[in-house]
């Protein structure tokens, strides 16, 4: 009953965040953010502990979907380039210098510093889609930035993955190298397969509560069913969401789909706000286990890892822009 009402407690925190955030013209995840940290500050604050692989699938899941839904597969052909560059490119260069900087200023093991690095290194997908709708941007920018949010996760998480196998004894990284080889290849085509099976069973449920039911657990299903097959998760929720939206949006009607659209955004809306808060909250549970003393260069080393993935974000941005114009 405490979870409960701590829940319905944050979510009505959030609704007033949402007003200030119109008003101040600043995107929601960042009020978000800011609300989090102070959460983790209050003493009595509630304690809640979560399954990492069950907030992955819980939060990230429906956000890509909901994001790559709006994305067309021609978008991401046309601007590969500049996808790579940001994506894949981005990520490993700033896991590289966040992981340099956890070695030298943090004095962490390599594998935890690379572990470290792939956490910070992408950027969000639910903040991008909020960042994006707040400005008037060109379309192909707007194209570029959803594309990298959506398929930086996969970069990332590959990362981790390997990081965390090398600091585990019983795995060996000779092992695990075909297995990450074949995630990403193997999850894109695990999620077409998925959203072509989608599109015939959700045929006769179409103009039903039960679509849209189903809509959640197809997305929630095909990120565990990657998993438990070693495969990119992110990869395959959003080849999922790119496969079905080619088709659904001609075999629904405008009613169905408003009803569809509203129903994504609050739940998006609702797993976002939770996301933030449980971090803020977990946040303080990990402040407290910190030895006394350890808070102030704890924050000094967190501070040094945003100034890092800041100005490696902007200069490889710039050398990207640079090298296209020039080339």
């Amino acid at each position: 009953m405490a979870l409960f009402e701590s829940m319905l407690m944050l979510l009505l925190v959030a609704i007033g965040l949402m007003q200030i955030s119109r008003r101040l013209s600043v995107p929601y995840p960042t009020m978000l953010a800011i609300a989090g940290v102070i959460l983790a500050a209050l003493p009595w604050a509630p304690h809640v502990s979560f399954d990492p692989k069950l907030a992955l699938a819980l939060f990230i899941a429906p956000a890509l979907l909901d994001a790559a839904f709006d994305l067309p597969p021609r978008e991401i052909r046309r601007e590969w380039l500049a996808l790579v560059g940001l994506a894949a490119a981005a990520v490993l260069v700033t896991t590289a210098v966040v992981a340099w900087v956890g070695v030298v200023w943090g004095s962490i093991p390599l594998a935890a510093a690379i572990a470290l690095g792939a956490i910070v290194a992408p950027p969000d997908a639910a903040a991008a889609s909020a960042m994006l709708a707040r400005f008037t941007l060109p379309r192909r920018t707007v194209s570029v930035l959803k594309g990298e949010s959506l398929l930086n996760d996969a970069v990332a998480l590959l990362i981790f993955g390997a990081a965390v196998a090398e600091a585990t004894p019983d795995v060996t990284l000779s092992h695990l190298l075909p297995e990450l080889a074949l995630a990403a290849p193997g999850g894109i085509v695990f999620g077409i397969v998925c959203g072509r099976l989608y599109l015939i069973v959700s045929k006769p449920l179409a103009g039903t509560m039960s679509s849209t039911i189903f809509q959640f657990v197809s997305t929630f299903g095909v990120w565990l069913l990657a998993e438990h097959l070693h495969l990119s998760a992110v990869l395959a929720v959003v080849a999922h969401a790119m496969t079905i939206a080619r088709y659904i949006p001609e075999r629904t009607g405008a009613r169905e789909r408003v009803h569809s659209y509203a129903v994504w955004a609050a739940v998006v809306f609702v797993l976002n706000v939770l996301a933030f808060f449980l971090t803020g909250v977990q946040a303080r549970q990990i402040v407290l286990r910190l030895p006394e003393g350890e808070l102030w260069r704890a924050l000094r080393f967190a501070g040094v890892v945003v100034v890092a993935v800041v100005v490696v974000r902007v200069a490889w941005v710039m050398l990207l822009n640079a090298l296209r114009r020039r080339y």
